[in-house]
């Protein structure tokens, strides 16, 4: 599949370079290619041109040209800029495909901890399927660090992934996906308005990071006796 990965930061770089190892086509978008490419660090090192060098499969294009090559696009911006990074991408080049949003409304305006700057009654999710209505978006993975997203294993246990979503065959396309990273328990929330109750779980994500010290944790829904999962129940 050719997928498009929205965004050139750590989500994007780790969720690109493993889409390409698991066998898929991969562009990153970016506002200005060649800026991208020119960044660097504050003592002086590349950022994205090095990570680039070790990955040459994956190439790099504006956020319109590369939604509009994709048959699948994933926004792995920040939450903040995301529906103006979808709206460079082109509504007509997001039309009709799945769009996977793995971004957070975190809201950094009051230091930190970050709040949220959408909640309760509407999600970030919700806003760019407004935005992008021809869109199949697909909410996941934003419950845990761009690590774990690809590599739960590293855990060492078997951990929960969310996914909320409108459209049945976007959210078992995207399955697929998540099963190929390695993930073994996907549970479906249910229809997009969902996503508000796996946005708000970031706040408790930020205190769990300063209890633990570290990014390398996940949670489990450990199911009681009788419990049928949305995705079993037809």
């Amino acid at each position: 599949m050719k997928i498009a990965v929205l965004g050139t930061g750590p989500v994007g770089q780790n969720l690109a370079s493993r889409l390409a190892e698991v066998g898929h086509v991969v562009t990153m978008g970016t506002r200005d290619p060649d800026a991208t490419m020119a960044r660097t660090d504050d003592d002086g090192s590349a950022t994205y041109a090095a990570w680039q060098k070790e990955h040459p499969d994956v190439r790099l294009e504006t956020f319109d040209e590369a939604a509009r090559q994709a048959d699948l696009v994933v926004n792995a911006s920040g939450g903040d800029v995301a529906l103006a990074v979808l709206d460079q991408a082109g509504g007509a080049n997001l039309a009709g495909k799945v769009l996977v949003d793995v971004s957070n409304p975190l809201d950094h305006s009051q230091g930190f901890p970050p709040g949220l700057f959408v909640k309760d009654t509407d999600s970030l999710a919700e806003q760019i399927q407004r935005a992008h209505p021809d869109a199949r978006v697909v909410k996941t993975l934003n419950t845990m660090n761009n690590d774990v997203m690809v590599r739960p294993e590293a855990l060492g246990a078997s951990t929960t992934v969310f996914l909320s979503g409108d459209d049945v065959e976007a959210k078992a396309i995207v399955t697929g996906l998540l099963e190929s990273f390695g993930h073994d328990d996907v549970l479906d929330l249910g229809e997009l308005s969902t996503a508000r109750g796996a946005e708000m779980f970031l706040p408790l994500w930020i205190r769990l990071r300063l209890a633990l010290g570290t990014n390398a944790f996940n949670i489990k829904v450990v199911r009681g006796p009788g419990t049928v999962d949305r995705a079993d129940a037809g």
